[in-house]
């Protein structure tokens, strides 16, 4: 059939029928598999379902090779055959589901006594299931259907595949298949089309680039990005050209106004588009079926088989009564049979039996309601014979509809009508019978009948009538009872009394009942003669009184429409997307509603005749009545009034007349680019003449800002807005990035009005009085609540999300350049130095000297290397800026120090308001791998979460606390002053080298930054100033104290079995005061430092702990790096100040750092961390080394195997690296031999087979055991 049609290369060459047998088979196995080859040979698109069920391993199925596309499922089930031979199959369309829900089930494919079995799918090619499900169960050898990435074929992402208990014993993938294959060798490797894309593809690609998407219209992959590059089409098969919708049978023709046949007309044949359906099918709309729905009939025009609607009741022919019947007579057994029915295919025979019952044969008697079943017969193809009827029916009007009487079997000697004996009966009521076709009429011993003397028997007979019509009533005895045809009724005859029973009409006559009108019906608006025929009009047109409505049946013959006109004809509505010659055609209604084409433009329909939404005339002034002056007041004084009022209302109307032309001129855009190309830039060019610069506002190394006016050509307004001038343009580059950024529209973006090309290019946007984020925080900063702080990072983060969609890279955002439209909105400004992504470039390098240095990414700084990732970095200092009110980052530093200082691993110190969620997720910004740091997606849901409940994330003290009572303490050594060589105050270091480095010259004190900063040899492991160092010996002795004491503590607590208050909390051991000393001024932070818990406030419970968030006050004697309290005299030396020891409880009613916790047990207690939470840290960025051990892949950077510039075997919390005690647990184990680190930590060796309860064993020598976080994948403590 296809080369009948071109043999076009696209059509497939063969296409086969599915089956629908699910697991069920005839015939035996050779049976079975001979079917099988019957159907699939040479097939390559099977319409229905494939199901391979029962055959053995000797049957060759390598004729199943050439199927490329299955329209239902597949089923594979208990078959033993060693491979399935479908390495061509690309697209699976499930538009039928085994079971409900699966496109692929594969089950039982092994047999339990035999070797022989299903090992291999081998469904290469297989890319795409467009619907359904992934079932593989119980196929005791098959491999690879577990290293398969079924999430990359299936479409429908909600579905979980499901794939168990299948073979075990299973080769891996080769090494070049990343780990997804259908087999072990290098040519099974599994192609993924989809979880490979780049974001802006919406379906399937052929790479990972962004401009290497397949077209939306593909299916299964594809080779290039057109519609034409696709292995399958997700709808129709156009010529080779994947298509949403084949060529439509009718098109809009523009210039007659009506739906036209289309000459390029295709139909929908499966998924593929033809000129001609096969030979087999019929055409219904613009799809081949294989048979017409039940409310269409099949018809035959032009040699083309098309399903049409019935006109009423679809023909639906049924069995008669009769001779050669199983029924002898109609009666209540066999009545529902007929219903529907148009044409009786035999006779119809009404006996007394039938109506009244046959007590022998147990029938009951007839409803004669039931009769009008055959109101719908229009034909009857043998007899009519009425011998019985019920007694209350006096006519045959169930029969109204009937038309022929066939005649091919007669009744006895001939009669094809035959009605007699029915003494109740007084017309025959045959309105619609115009042809007996064959055989005699029968009518006699009908008392009352009447009317049967009027018809012209002649007419209605193709043969010549033989008539037998007596013993009816006479005609004189109808006339006396005026059981006359109606005068509107020829002289053909009447059916009965009334109009609606003529044979035909004396004038005119009407579709509907009565069908006859006398000659004044012509003057009915409603309807018109034609043919002596009054026809109603369309129903389009509008009823007129007392005129008339129309002139013709059409919609183009109405006097007025009701709806809309559309040219010459009424419609219901506008055309709206209707397809025409060059696609589809979008009309408007205008105020006379006539339909009006929409704009060129336009694509999607429109609600006007232009190409852009227009501003329409707004509300005009109303009328203000002048107040009503009392009568006695004086003429002057009601003069003064007026001309207050008329000045008033000039003065309004200026106001009015400014504020309109304002928005006329900010939301008008003009095409920055002159081609013919569309584009969405809402910018427009100023001229020179246009723009006045009144005063700057701000420079940066970029250009510099200036506060001015735009006064349109023409126009005598004057618009306040802001012009930025950027220094050192590059001509049609620059132009080119003003296109895009000039088709940025959000509500967190500065929105650009125009450029002003020149000498010196100049940026025009709109004016926001309120200024910089920066400069709002710092003059507001006790106005400003954590809801308003979070709503910002909201607002950012969804401005920096818009343009990382539009391939936007800011590169210099910071608080300067966050604008505030109003104390509620941010908006994301300076667009000066960012540059378009373009979809091919993945990153863009930039060579600048004068950069923000402290803003920027590490990679930004070494290799000018700026991404969507690089934006990410400066949005966390931008965050750190905003929780600290304006602070300056790294202030003091110089910024060729910065780079070392963020190599080193050290970053922005936690803000004083902030908890330690906000300060982690700043801390994720700041990570050294681009790729572990979040996307500002992330980021926009993060704080759109937290900010449901500020107060639990931010914490703002209005007022200072109060100090306790008590001597003051001094530092151990007089404090030095910060100077710009000297480290910032803002910074907390989180890693250092591994030798403590060189006590540094005491720096020149500077009178701009007297800050006190602790002595530089007080380094972790370091004694204060004025005592004696230890030794590394002592210090591992000391730790080996800590830890003995701590694990007595724990099993004592163990031993009691309660979890009251923790050893050491009792009055006889009070503790929890601040276990360090940190230098004034030193940023103010909270004590939220792991090491430095804050005293708690006079007016507070002695049993709030210091990490309570009641309990978070400035530290201003606590240094940052001090590795114990020394100062501390309630903390014994060797005990951390977050261990139980120190820590005293918190009451019930102060939230903790946890939602479940016993009462009684400090917050950062070992015994309450739960094991399910990961510690605070990220996991480790991909250049940080890690020690090896048998942990789980994600560990903390906090943790013993993320080693930051640390000695191989030393953890990063160690003496000598940086700190002794991790950061959340009481618990640090030195790098010395297991068995000095505590009794229960087993000595290390080669045979270490186990651990105890809640450590693993690390397979490096010193490292004792760790405690693993179950499902967390991260470590407590060492």
């Amino acid at each position: 059939w296809p080369q009948r049609h071109g043999g076009c290369p696209w059509w497939p060459r063969g296409v086969c029928a599915g089956t629908l047998n699910g697991l069920s088979v005839t015939g035996d196995a050779q049976h079975q598999y001979q079917t099988l080859h019957k159907m699939y040979n040479n097939c390559e698109i099977v319409m229905g379902n494939l199901e391979i069920v029962l055959i053995d391993h000797t049957q060759d199925l390598s004729f199943l090779q050439t199927i490329r596309e299955v329209t239902g499922y597949i089923l594979i089930a208990m078959n033993v055959f060693a491979a399935l031979p479908l390495q061509n199959l690309r697209v699976i369309r499930g538009t039928q589901f085994y079971e409900d829900k699966f496109a692929l089930f594969v089950l039982l494919n092994y047999n339990p006594n035999t070797t022989h079995a299903l090992r291999q799918l081998g469904l290469n090619q297989l890319t795409e299931i467009l619907a359904g499900g992934v079932y593989i169960e119980k196929n005791a050898q098959l491999c690879h259907v577990d290293t398969v990435e079924w999430r990359d074929i299936m479409r429908d992402p909600r579905l979980e595949p499901l794939v168990r208990d299948n073979g075990r014993a299973c080769p891996p993938c080769h090494e070049s298949c990343a780990g997804h294959c259908w087999g072990p060798g290098p040519e099974d490797c599994q192609k993924l089309t989809k979880t490979i894309c780049a974001p802006q593809c919406n379906g399937r690609c052929f790479g990972r680039a962004p401009n290497e998407c397949c077209h939306e219209e593909c299916a299964g992959g594809c080779t290039g990005p057109l519609r034409t590059h696709c292995f399958a089409c997700r709808h129709f098969n156009d010529s080779g050209s994947c298509v949403p919708l084949c060529p439509q049978p009718l098109i809009y023709n523009k210039l007659t106004f009506q739906l036209e046949p289309n000459p390029d007309t295709k139909y929908q044949y499966g998924g593929v588009c033809v000129r001609q359906c096969p030979h087999n099918f019929v055409v219904d709309q613009s799809s081949c079926v294989r048979a017409c729905p039940n409310d269409k009939m099949e018809v035959e025009k032009n040699g083309l088989k098309i399903c049409e609607p019935c006109a009423g009741l679809c023909p639906k022919a049924c069995e008669g009564t009769g001779a050669g019947s199983k029924y002898q007579t109609v009666d209540s057994s066999n009545i529902d049979t007929f219903i529907n029915c148009t044409k009786i295919l035999g006779n119809l025979d009404f006996l007394i039996t039938g109506l009244e019952g046959d007590p022998w044969r147990n029938i009951s008697a007839l409803d004669p309601e039931k009769l009008n079943v055959f109101r719908t017969v229009r034909e009857i193809t043998g007899y009519l014979n009425i011998q019985s009827w019920p007694k209350h029916m006096h006519n045959f009007s169930v029969f109204s509809n009937l038309e022929t009487i066939g005649g091919r079997s007669l009744y006895n000697r001939g009669f094809s009508l035959l009605i007699m004996k029915n003494e109740n009966v007084t017309s025959l009521g045959l309105r619609s019978l115009r042809e007996v076709s064959a055989g005699r009429v029968y009518i006699t011993e009908n008392r009352r009948l009447c009317f049967l003397h009027t018809v012209h028997w002649a007419a209605l007979s193709r043969s010549r009538a033989d008539l037998d019509i007596r013993n009816n009533r006479p005609r004189s005895k109808c006339r006396a009872w005026g059981k006359v045809c109606d005068p509107l009724c020829s002289a053909e005859g009447c059916w009965g009394p009334g109009p609606g029973q003529c044979l035909s009409c004396r004038f005119y006559s009407r579709r509907g009942v009565p069908p006859c009108q006398p000659r004044r019906a012509l003057r009915d608006p409603r309807e018109f003669s034609q043919g002596g025929e009054c026809t109603e009009c369309h129903p389009e047109c509008e009823r007129i009184d007392g005129g008339a409505t129309c002139n013709g049946s059409g919609a183009d013959t109405c006097t007025r429409c009701a709806h809309y006109r559309d040219g010459p004809h009424c419609v219901e509505r506008c055309p709206d997307g209707v397809l025409g010659e060059r696609g589809p055609i979008y009309k408007f209604p205008d105020g006379s509603r006539e339909c009006r084409p929409c704009h060129e433009n336009c694509t999607r329909g429109c609600a006007g005749g232009r190409g852009h939404r227009g501003e329409r005339d707004g509300r005009g002034l109303g009328g203000r009545a002048p107040t009503l002056i009392a009568v006695m007041v004086v003429g002057a004084v009601f003069l003064s009034c007026s001309l207050v009022l008329l000045a008033l209302l000039y003065w309004r109307g200026k106001k009015i007349q400014k504020k309109r032309a304002m928005r006329r001129y900010l939301e008008r855009g003009e095409p920055l680019d002159p081609s013919e190309k569309a584009n969405k830039v809402l910018a427009r060019i100023f001229k020179e003449s246009e723009l006045k610069r009144l005063k700057v506002l701000g420079s940066g190394v970029f250009g510099t800002v200036h506060k001015g006016i735009w006064i349109p050509d023409g126009d005598s307004i004057k618009i306040p807005v802001s012009i930025k001038v950027i220094q050192g343009w590059s001509g049609q580059q620059s132009f080119h990035h003003m296109l895009a950024i000039g088709s940025l529209d959000h509500s967190y973006i500065v929105r650009l009005l125009g450029i002003c090309p020149g000498p010196q290019l100049q940026l025009v946007t709109q004016l926001l009085p309120l200024g910089s984020l920066l400069d709002y925080v710092r003059k507001n900063r006790g106005a400003i609540s954590p809801q308003l702080l979070l709503n910002w990072c909201v607002q950012v983060a969804k401005g920096m999300y818009y343009l990382e969609e539009h391939r936007m890279v800011h590169r210099n955002l910071a608080a300067r350049n966050v604008l505030l439209k109003s104390p509620s909105q941010a908006q994301v400004a300076d667009f000066g130095i960012a540059d378009l992504l373009y979809p091919d470039d993945k990153k863009y390098f930039y060579n600048e000297l004068k950069t923000p240095i402290k803003w920027m990414a590490l990679e930004s700084i070494h290799f000018g290397k700026y991404a969507h990732q690089s934006d990410v970095w400066s949005y966390g200092v931008t965050l750190w800026e905003m929780m600290t009110f304006g602070a300056e980052p790294y202030a003091g530093i110089r910024l060729a120090e910065v780079p070392d200082l963020l190599e080193k691993g050290e970053r922005l110190s936690q803000p004083q308001i902030c908890t330690i969620d906000v300060y982690m997720v700043m801390v994720k910004c700041w990570m050294i791998d681009e790729n572990i740091r979040p996307t500002f997606k992330e980021l926009a849901n993060e704080f759109t979460r937290m900010a449901r409940d500020p107060p639990r994330y931010l914490v703002i003290k209005v007022s200072p606390p109060k100090t306790p009572p008590g001597p003051p303490r001094t530092p151990p050594n007089p404090p030095e002053t910060l100077t710009q060589d000297s480290p910032s105050p803002h910074l907390v270091t989180k890693v250092s080298p591994p030798n403590p480095p060189k006590p540094l010259p005491n720096p020149p004190k500077s009178p701009k930054s007297p800050i006190p900063v602790p002595h530089p040899n007080q380094e972790s492991g370091a004694a204060p100033p004025g005592e004696p160092p230890l030794s590394e010996k002592e210090l591992d002795e000391v730790e080996t104290l800590e830890l003995e004491e701590e694990e007595e503590e724990e099993e004592e607590e163990e031993l009691d079995g309660t979890f009251g208050l923790a050893p050491g909390l009792g009055p006889q051991r009070p503790r929890g005061s601040c276990a360090r000393v940190r230098p004034p001024g030193a940023g103010g932070g909270l004590g939220m430092s792991p090491r430095c818990p804050c005293r708690v406030p006079a007016g507070a419970s002695s049993r709030v702990p210091a990490m309570s968030p009641r309990c978070q006050l400035p530290c201003p004697h606590v240094p940052v790096v001090s590795p114990r309290p020394h100062d501390v005299p309630s903390c014994p030396l060797g005990v951390p100040a977050m261990s139980p020891q120190c820590q005293p409880p918190c009451p019930r009613d102060v939230p903790t750092m946890s939602p479940r916790r016993p009462l009684g047990v400090p917050a950062m207690s070992p015994r309450f961390q739960p094991r399910h939470v990961p510690v605070v840290s990220p996991p480790c960025p991909r250049d940080v080394p890690m020690v090896p051990a048998p942990l789980s892949p994600r560990v903390p950077v906090l943790s013993p195997r993320c080693q930051l510039r640390c000695p191989p075997r030393v953890p990063v919390l160690s003496p000598r690296c940086q700190l002794r005690v991790p950061p959340v647990s009481p618990r640090a184990v030195p790098s010395v031999p297991a068995p000095s680190v505590s009794p229960r930590v087993p000595p290390q060796s080669p045979s270490l087979l186990s651990a105890p309860a809640g450590y693993i064993p690390m397979n490096q020598p010193g490292l004792g055991c760790a405690r693993q976080v179950p499902g967390a994948g991260g470590v407590w403590g060492v």
